[in-house]
């Protein structure tokens, strides 16, 4: 039985009182939420406060981003050594936003699901199509690519650290929303697929989010599906009530 993981994505909103706000009323919320896997991804300038106000709840803390070099010269980056110091368990690498406005490649995401591997983190691998993808008929292939070339040279004692989170590019932050058996059915290809890569056992065990205007209203439906494990969340997550009645109807 895999247990269910939601995460909330804060992107780039909320101030520093904010931040601790929507933090502290979470934890105060989920107490005593143990069925569940929770943790919230606040911007890198707010993720030691949010993490002193969440401290001894569920809640766990993610950043969402971070590189692939332990340190250096490179000039607005975060290590992963940064992020555990501030007190973070999970890192999202590869979300399309990184990706389609950034420029994030395959591979550079690739570097970076192995580093938070590496370093004791717990990687979020976001992969999804474009509107004109599935349009094209080619949602398969274009998410096959991204699991397949994301987790190349991830060995099989250490996938069951990554989470994948499904998120049709077409559907995060237009309200748009992917229908329960559009989602399942590519969560059950991508399942299909680690079981190719690894075995049917690390298929069998690994999480697969779904993320794309999951909200309240939507989240019994989605997560009834046999292969959506868990959400990741964008809008709905900024309020502490909307994030938390999705929570507790998972629970």
């Amino acid at each position: 039985m895999r247990k269910p993981f939601i995460a909330g994505n804060w992107k780039m909103n909320k101030d520093s009182a904010g931040s601790v706000e929507l933090a502290a009323g979470l934890a105060k919320e989920l107490k005593d939420v143990d069925s569940v896997d929770v943790a919230v991804c606040p911007p890198f300038v707010y993720l030691q406060a949010v993490s002193n106000a969440v401290s001894g709840s569920p809640v766990k803390v993610g950043a969402q981003n971070m590189y692939f070099e332990a340190n250096g010269a490179f000039t607005g980056e975060i290590s992963t050594d940064m992020l555990k110091d501030v007190g973070c368990t999970y890192v999202i690498c590869g979300h399309s936003e990184r990706r389609h406005v950034i420029g994030e490649t395959d591979e550079l995401v690739n570097k970076k699901v192995k580093a938070a591997i590496e370093s004791g983190l717990l990687p979020i691998l976001a992969v999804g199509e474009l509107l004109e993808e599935r349009e094209a008929d080619k949602t398969n292939d274009v998410v096959k690519t991204q699991v397949t070339k994301g987790l190349e040279g991830v060995s099989a004692d250490d996938i069951l650290k990554v989470t994948i989170a499904y998120e049709p590019v077409w559907a995060i932050g237009t309200g748009k929303t992917a229908t329960p058996d559009q989602a399942q059915d590519v969560h059950a290809m991508i399942r299909g697929l680690i079981a190719e890569l690894y075995s049917q056992d690390v298929a069998d065990k690994i999480r697969i989010q779904y993320g794309g205007s999951a909200k309240p209203a939507n989240t019994a439906e989605l997560m009834a599906q046999p292969d959506v494990d868990g959400l990741l969340v964008g809008g709905a997550s900024l309020k502490v009530e909307d994030f938390s009645k999705m929570i507790k109807t998972v629970a």
